[in-house]
């Protein structure tokens, strides 16, 4: 099957029996502000904190804008077993040609963590960026103080590179280490997506 070329402009909607994610809208501050007023630590380790009903509206309106220059394609992330809204991911860093892309930005409200809607959304995402779009890479980062984030990534596949030290700033003024994992599109067809659909079904 030939690639699909991806287009910014083109609202991407995936979904299993368990997980929906439709791309991020203006108007969907209303559904994220509850995160932002009463769970301020999701964002403890994110480089750009959303905890505040200010900083939700300059989150996604950084979003946006970033998906109007083709930098990152925002998602909202929708859970069909309890019919509520569940947080953010985005595709970001995308290199067309290079065929590459990271995957981050991921935050899920509390009442989410750990229910298996993860696992739906990275294989909504991954099946998007290998199977149909043929991208060759994707690419994840995190904290390395962010060992729950690390074994997530890891529980899907994602290979360990490297530790990137004092890379980048953190949200609260310092200064972080990133830890580096990937996962290439061979990897994907050979045996990660067959075990990651697995890892979904048990979820359901």
């Amino acid at each position: 099957m030939a690639a699909e070329v991806f287009v910014f402009s083109k609202d991407y909607v995936l979904e299993t029996e368990l997980a929906l994610l439709r791309p991020l809208q203006a108007e969907d501050i209303n559904h994220l502000i509850p995160f932002a007023l009463h769970e301020p630590d999701l964002w403890t380790y994110s480089l750009i904190s959303a905890a505040g009903e200010p900083a939700m509206q300059r989150y996604i309106a950084a979003a946006l804008k970033a998906r109007a220059d083709q930098k990152e394609y925002p998602f909202i992330v929708f859970d069909k077993r309890t019919q509520e809204y569940a947080g953010c991911t985005r595709f970001y860093d995308i290199q067309l040609t290079h065929q590459t892309t990271q995957l981050g930005y991921t935050w899920y409200g509390k009442k989410f963590q750990g229910s298996g809607l993860n696992k739906h959304c990275k294989y909504l995402l991954l099946s998007l960026a290998f199977d149909t779009l043929q991208w060759e890479r994707v690419e994840f980062r995190a904290d390395y103080r962010n060992h729950k984030s690390i074994q997530a990534m890891k529980s899907i596949g994602c290979i360990e590179e490297g530790v990137l030290r004092s890379n980048c700033s953190d949200n609260r003024g310092g200064r972080r280490d990133s830890i580096v994992l990937s996962i290439l599109r061979k990897e994907w067809q050979e045996s990660i997506k067959d075990i990651l659909q697995q890892k979904c079904d048990r979820s359901k």
